[in-house]
């Protein structure tokens, strides 16, 4: 088997050697060939990857919700004339691994009982990502048994009703905890680490919950 895991894609080089990271814990934990591609930023986009490897491919979503990379840009990618056949999985998220490894990563951070928590994603207008990020926030919630406000690191004005990190801290009071629904670190986590927040958690970049993820996904993959 041959995997392909693709991403987003980042100037910052600490986020693309994570998704490298990531790449070879898979190929050390299922004993595979692992190779990365982007969807923008950087290349190789996934049709230049798929045509290099030249062979059946499972291509595994790096993303943790089901936005428009996921829906359109990876297909359109997948269809083009010429390349190997591939077997898509389901993106990372949401899932019940990136649940568990969101209040790991805040209770690793310093998070406390009463604190309000914040969960800051990327940031998009789309309406099925938008919808996938506030259904992890209510499932969230629910874990940390603490209210759970939606952020945006880089907010759209096509969704009014969902805030920056800064605004959404600044508009709480007492303690914030600002949980990381980012993949890896780059210039959206900074913009969490300067929120003014009490506590901010890492990306879930290689937390073991993530790796598993990944590793079942690209066992089980979903035809398409």
């Amino acid at each position: 088997m041959t995997v392909l895991l693709v991403a987003h894609g980042t100037r910052n080089p600490h986020g693309v050697a994570l998704i490298g990271d990531l790449a070879c814990a898979m190929c050390e934990r299922l004993d595979v060939d692992v190779s990365v591609a982007f969807v923008d930023v950087l290349g190789p986009s996934p049709s230049e990857a798929l045509a290099r490897l030249n062979r059946e491919t499972t291509v595994v979503p790096a993303f943790l919700g089901r936005g428009y990379h996921v829906r359109r840009d990876i297909p359109e990618h997948l269809s083009r004339p010429g390349l190997p056949p591939t077997r898509v999985t389901d993106s990372l998220g949401p899932s019940d691994e990136v649940l568990a490894a969101l209040v790991d990563r805040l209770d690793e951070a310093g998070r406390r009982r009463g604190d309000t928590v914040v969960l800051a994603a990327a940031g998009s207008s789309d309406p099925m990502a938008v919808a996938d990020v506030e259904e992890v926030a209510d499932r969230l919630s629910s874990l940390v048994d603490a209210p759970v406000t939606v952020a945006f690191a880089a907010p759209s004005p096509r969704v009014a009703h969902i805030p920056s990190v800064a605004e959404a801290v600044s508009r709480t009071r007492g303690r914030v905890a600002v949980a990381s629904h980012l993949l890896a670190p780059g210039l959206f986590q900074s913009r969490l680490v300067e929120s003014g927040a009490d506590v901010v958690a890492r990306p879930l970049g290689l937390h073991p919950l993530i790796v598993d993820r990944a590793c079942a996904l690209a066992a089980r993959p979903v035809t398409v």
